[in-house]
């Protein structure tokens, strides 16, 4: 099989627009977690949420890629996978030049809800009048419609594709995208995450299920602290995350910035519960397995783990235990963090934001911290869980994972190059 590396990144988080503003703000321990905004927010129990706020690279804002006519013929998830694939692809230099070079380019982003309030909106217009239904509804709302604007407007003709696995999403796009080009499908894909589900429609539907963090509605960039005694929820965040999934040859001929490699892709199923992981951490753990043996590689050769780590009470410490089962003899070697104490939880675009943040990590010999973890729970001290600041220390592989509703793992692994 073919080598498969990234050589393009793009992200709008609430941290901000773009990779390295992202990424300067998770060095700098900072949260995008704020009391939201743009919306009613009275008689939700959780108040808070990661929006995107306009700061970063003024070129990735709304208005500078998407036209004022194009806005009503697409949900916001649509626009931010837009707005990520422009960085992405202008970071990775690459744009196919003839026909053949399109039919090798392809798109696969996936997103957990896609257009959740497109369709409340039409429902309530439907209430008045099928007349009120706009002819935009349907493909403003459709999952693959991210995949399929990014392929019309760079001329993308290879696979179109889309991944619809909750939180699982973004990494099962990348690590299926992986597979194209390695099984020679593709040269290049562009891969990843996107959602846009921090409404007060979505917002009241978590609400519903006691999911979101309720108690600190006064302090929100507390809100998400995983592995905390005093963790009561995930918090709901929006945006996008994009890669340049590249053939390795195809990249050096064109002699293209390298980030690293994709080595390894496990996903499995839990085959227990619609929303709760299953108690003794299997799946997880096959994932994880599943995609060190993809890489050939042992637990040892592991620097860093980008953990799902949510914030909530019970999946918190059901992947700690199934990391701790894992690599048992290599707890003293392993770091882990979970950056969603700094953008929350961007459901669909989790796995691909935190697939670049491990990325960066490798490239710059940087761990990220994890925010708020000022009292560890009883049981998560054997492995360092990076509290508060980022750390320097070498970083050859990174493993990022993430786990979604219906009982769907995904674990990736990164490799320094």
């Amino acid at each position: 099989m073919r080598r498969v590396v990234v050589t393009g990144m793009g992200m709008c988080t609430p941290l901000g627009y773009g990779v390295q503003h992202g990424w300067s703000q998770i060095k700098e321990s900072a949260s995008g977690i704020r009391k939201l905004d743009g919306f009613d927010i009275e008689g939700l129990t959780s108040k808070i949420g990661g929006q995107i706020p306009e700061t970063g690279d003024t070129d990735l804002f709304p208005e500078k890629v998407i036209e004022v006519k194009d806005k009503k013929k697409m949900e916001p998830f649509i626009q931010y996978a837009l707005i990520a694939s422009k960085e992405a692809l202008k970071d990775s230099g690459w744009q196919p030049q003839n026909d053949l070079e399109s039919q090798r380019t392809g798109v696969m982003v996936g997103s957990g809800i896609g257009g959740l309030d497109g369709i409340r909106k039409s429902a309530e217009n439907l209430e008045k009048s099928p007349r009120k239904i706009s002819p935009f509804f349907i493909p403003s709302c459709l999952i693959n419609l991210a995949s399929g604007h990014i392929s019309i407007k760079y001329n993308l003709k290879g696979p179109n594709h889309s991944v619809v696995t909750a939180c699982s999403s973004g990494a099962h796009a990348i690590g299926d995208s992986y597979r194209m080009i390695a099984f020679g499908d593709a040269d290049v894909m562009v891969a990843g995450g996107t959602e846009s589900a921090c409404t007060r429609f979505g917002i009241a539907g978590f609400c519903a299920m006691r999911a979101l963090s309720t108690n600190f509605n006064d302090n929100p960039e507390k809100a998400s602290r995983p592995w905390d005694k005093d963790r009561d929820g995930f918090v709901l965040s929006e945006g996008a995350g994009i890669l340049i999934l590249e053939d390795y040859d195809h990249a050096k001929k064109r002699s293209a910035n390298i980030y690293g490699e994709i080595i390894g892709y496990g996903l499995t199923g839990d085959a227990y519960h619609p929303t709760a992981p299953s108690e003794d951490g299997n799946g997880g753990y096959r994932a994880m397995k599943m995609a060190l043996n993809n890489a050939k590689i042992d637990s040892s050769a592991v620097d860093y783990i980008n953990a799902h780590g949510t914030s909530t009470p019970l999946g918190d410490e059901i992947e700690f235990n199934a990391v701790k089962k894992l690599f048992e003899s290599d707890l003293g070697k392993v770091h882990m963090s979970s950056t969603k104490s700094s953008t929350g939880h961007l459901l669909g675009a989790s796995g691909a934001i935190e697939a670049i943040f491990s990325i960066l990590s490798i490239k710059e010999n940087i761990l990220p911290p994890t925010l708020n973890l000022d009292n560890i729970s009883d049981g998560c001290n054997e492995i360092n869980l990076i509290p508060h600041t980022c750390i320097e220390k070498e970083n050859l592989i990174s493993l990022s994972n993430s786990f979604g509703f219906g009982g769907t793992n995904v674990s990736l692994i990164f490799k320094k190059i």
